[in-house]
């Protein structure tokens, strides 16, 4: 008997997704709970499982197509005996390598026989939307293996165009003469919430930014110093996100305007501090929430960023995990940029923009010295924040960084 594989409820404000990726063809078997199909929605994605051991008899809705929660997309049938190390087919994306067959050239005369290339997941998607073959990517990884970065930057075969099968995946076209081509991609529902969020956060929040620099020199000189034995006690490095995160909480327990949020006619307070991380995923920035980070360490801090970031990059960030929150830092940093003005993420009334460190010339104690500087701009709603308590939010927060032992003795 014919198993519907239906679209399930993923929130109560979501009513249709997008079908982002088939992982397993029509007629591959695969085990229990191995992921059949990957689902987008407009806040994140998330991947249905096999219900039993089977089949897909039929595809009902091809990759790009929008479907409502409910609708049947596909036809299951159970196949016993279906065993749970089955491999994916080669334009899967599953969680283990996916086999590729390819053959040697045969300009020789001799009929070589065929090799195969193991292909990384998360290589796959990225070859599928550069019209990537196998044979167009030269692996790195451990006996050959194609990685993410190997399809990243490899260019697809120049003979004449090449384009990928316009099954809603984005299209890229490649010409041996150099010619000007175009490149369309389909706007995922999570680049549409972006962009839906950040028109609403200009058009109906009074937005201000105000900007600090912070001598980064006693966090780094802290992590120098304790870098090792941290790692090595609690299997993360420590980063300086960390003293950012508590830096803001510290802020907001003296200036709580910064986390209070408007709701109609009423300003809503909160005793507890959610903050939100930016983080890039693969289908877009998103940003999950650390739940009650004045309640916990530097290293629990450290391990749950860890986490989102590598949960990120397999688009496997929860719904539940970004909603809420009290106040958001983004860090462009780490891309390199030196200066920015974040926009707030409705609700919030503030965000926190960290940038680039960068040895410049400053003035301490009447001397010209060099030091590891870091530009920060907070932007905040003014109708909810005054420009007297973003001042001094910020300059709390270049204070506490600039003398972490403040964290510890809570002055």
């Amino acid at each position: 008997m014919a198993i519907e594989i239906k679209v399930p409820p993923v929130g109560e404000s979501i009513s249709e997704v997008r079908i982002g990726e088939w992982y397993v063809k029509e007629g591959q078997e695969v085990p229990v709970d191995k992921e059949l199909v990957g689902l987008e929605t407009d806040k994140a994605t998330f991947d249905i499982p096999a219900p039993v051991s089977g089949k897909i008899t039929q595809i009902l809705a091809q990759v790009g197509a929008m479907a409502q929660i409910g609708d049947v997309i596909a036809y299951y049938e159970e196949v016993a005996g279906v065993k749970a190390d089955h491999k994916p087919a080669a334009n899967g994306g599953g969680a283990s390598p996916q086999p590729a067959s390819t053959s040697p050239s045969s300009s020789s005369g001799k009929s070589g026989s065929k090799t195969e290339t193991m292909i990384m997941p998360a290589a796959s998607r990225v070859m599928a939307e550069k019209g990537l073959s196998a044979s167009d990517v030269k692996g790195t990884g451990r006996d050959g293996r194609v990685l993410k970065e190997d399809a990243l930057s490899a260019t697809p075969g120049r003979s004449g165009y090449r384009a990928a099968e316009n099954n809603g995946d984005p299209i890229h076209m490649e010409d041996a003469s150099g010619m000007r081509t175009q490149r369309a991609v389909p706007m995922t529902p999570i680049r549409k919430r972006i962009a839906q969020r950040l028109v609403e956060a200009k058009q109906q929040a009074a937005l201000l930014t105000t900007f600090n620099e912070i001598d980064m020199s006693a966090v780094k000189l802290i992590r120098s110093r304790f870098q090792s034995s941290f790692q090595e006690k609690y299997g993360i490095k420590l980063g300086f996100m960390s003293f950012f995160v508590k830096a803001v909480v510290e802020a907001m327990m003296q200036t709580p305007q910064i986390g209070a949020q408007v709701q109609g006619d009423q300003l809503v307070y909160f005793n507890y501090y959610d903050i939100g991380v930016a983080v890039g995923g693969g289908k877009g920035l998103v940003v999950p929430v650390i739940r009650n980070s004045e309640r916990l360490s530097f290293a629990e801090i450290e391990l749950q960023i860890a986490e989102f970031g590598k949960r990120a990059q397999q688009n496997k960030i929860g719904l539940d995990e970004m909603e809420g929150g009290c106040f958001t830092i983004s860090n462009g940093g780490v891309y390199g940029s030196l200066l920015s003005t974040p926009i707030v993420n409705p609700p919030q009334s503030g965000v926190l923009g960290l940038h680039n460190i960068v040895d410049r010339p400053v003035v301490v104690d009447g001397e010209i010295v060099i030091r590891p500087m870091m530009y920060v701009a907070l932007t905040y709603d003014h109708r909810v924040v005054d420009g007297r308590e973003a001042v001094t939010f910020l300059k709390r927060i270049k204070d506490t960084i600039e003398d972490p032992t403040r964290l510890i003795l809570e002055v």
